[in-house]
């Protein structure tokens, strides 16, 4: 699926509430709980929803974003890239996402909707990925947690090593499945 601001979106401008929005209406169109996968704002969007809708979802796989955005430093950042984007038109006809999600998710705190949990949590990150500066913090709010991190990969782990990403996605998924049937996955 599609977040504001993303794919087919892209013309649209990302909130929180627009991407839980569409996460909803994916995870209501399955016929019963999927597996959440989420990849750095999909990530951050698809922990925010199972924090709010836990009973909805069979488990969740997070990558690219085991860090939490906050403080005034991200402030700084989020103003000084809303202005360089603007003043020199820069960074391409998606670029505004970067600034909407920091805006977004000021105040947010991932540690909170991960401690709220009750389903199965994969964390999946590249080794070299700057967004797995708390991965630690997630470990401690989650202690049954999985982590996997992927050896020679950065931010885009499912890109940068696509088979070690997809083998991690198939053992959870089989974790996760019941005797009989295995969840959908659902991707954000």
């Amino acid at each position: 699926m599609d977040l504001p601001g993303h794919g087919a979106r892209q013309d649209e401008r990302f909130t929180l509430e627009g991407a839980l929005a569409t996460i909803d209406a994916a995870v209501r169109s399955c016929d019963r709980p999927p597996l959440l996968v989420g990849l750095s704002l999909g990530g951050y969007a698809s922990l925010a929803y199972a924090g709010r809708h836990g009973d909805s979802v069979a488990g969740v796989m997070l990558s690219g974003c085991s860090a939490e955005i906050k403080g005034k430093p991200v402030g700084l950042f989020r103003r000084v890239a809303s202005r360089v984007t603007d003043w020199l038109h820069v960074g391409g006809e998606g670029w505004h996402v970067v600034t909407d999600m920091l805006a977004a998710l000021a105040g947010y705190s991932p540690l909170a909707d991960l401690r709220r949990l009750t389903m199965p949590v994969q964390l999946v990150n590249g080794r070299f990925d700057p967004f797995r500066l708390d991965e630690w913090r997630y470990r401690r709010a989650m202690p049954g947690a999985r982590v996997t991190v992927v050896p020679h990969a950065g931010h885009d782990v499912n890109t940068h090593a696509p088979a070690a990403f997809t083998s991690a996605l198939l053992d959870f998924l089989t974790e996760l499945r019941p005797p009989r049937t295995a969840p959908v996955a659902v991707g954000a």
